[in-house]
């Protein structure tokens, strides 16, 4: 969701250029309190697959790890309204090579977003209270079972990392697999049997639809996304053949 950065040096000058422009604009910022826990929502549909973030459970790697961006800076003394601005301006002030997109969140989303950001960021423990179960995709742990040689694992349609169930079943033979994905995040679907082999369909986002075909023995196999950072995020199950 962030934009990446490249050295160390260069990180401190966009901090420091970013603290400047929100200590410009801070007087002038009034409203209602951020919603955290709307902020946490958004932050794991839209941000957690690009971005390590310890508290909202996300362990993506195409972006920052936000714990190692702000801990340092927060054990130095950084204050959390402060990182709350420069989160908030990363956001509002993409820049023009990040792979993150414009307009991700918007007006009092982005606000809550930061928020969240700044309130855990570094920090060690868990969330309590609302925020603890905020953001947990639903994901069942029924069996999907194939039918007419053909077994539908869709992606969570919030984005999160997570299909839509943690199990499927399938009997021996050729199998199409197949993984909806209606979300923006790029997923796609893959199997890996006992010794590490692995089968990979396309990556897909926005209305996409992942496919694979197999031809599988009795056993047991996991299936995952291998988009970085997807499978660690909780993206996987197990299809029993049999």
């Amino acid at each position: 969701m962030f934009p990446p950065v490249r050295s160390r040096s260069k990180r401190l000058s966009t901090l420091v250029v970013a603290i400047a422009l929100t200590a410009l604009v801070a007087s002038g910022c009034g409203g209602d309190d951020p919603d955290t826990v709307n902020g946490k929502e958004l932050f794991v549909a839209k941000c957690g697959s690009c971005h390590t973030l310890a508290r909202a459970g996300s362990t993506g790697v195409a972006g920052p790890n936000l714990d190692q961006a702000f801990g340092p800076a927060r054990k130095s003394g950084l204050g959390e309204t402060t990182v709350e601005g420069v989160v908030l301006d990363q956001i509002s002030n993409v820049l023009a090579n990040s792979e993150m997109p414009p307009d991700l969140v918007k007006g009092e989303d982005a606000k809550d977003v930061a928020a969240y950001v700044a309130q855990v960021a570094g920090q060690s423990g868990e969330d309590e209270g609302r925020l603890a179960s905020a953001g947990a995709p639903e994901v069942s742990n029924k069996p999907i079972p194939a039918e007419g040689g053909k077994l539908a694992i869709d992606a969570n349609p919030s984005g999160a990392l997570a299909f839509a169930s943690t199990k499927a079943m399938a009997p021996p033979g050729p199998l199409e697999i197949l993984s909806a994905n209606e979300s923006p995040v790029q997923h796609n679907i893959a199997i890996k049997d006992a010794s590490g082999k692995l089968v990979e369909g396309n990556v897909v986002g926005t209305g996409g639809t992942s496919t694979l075909q197999a031809d599988l023995q009795p056993g047991t196999y996991e299936f995952l996304c291998t988009v970085p950072g997807h499978e660690e995020g909780g993206m996987k199950g197990e299809l029993t053949v049999k």
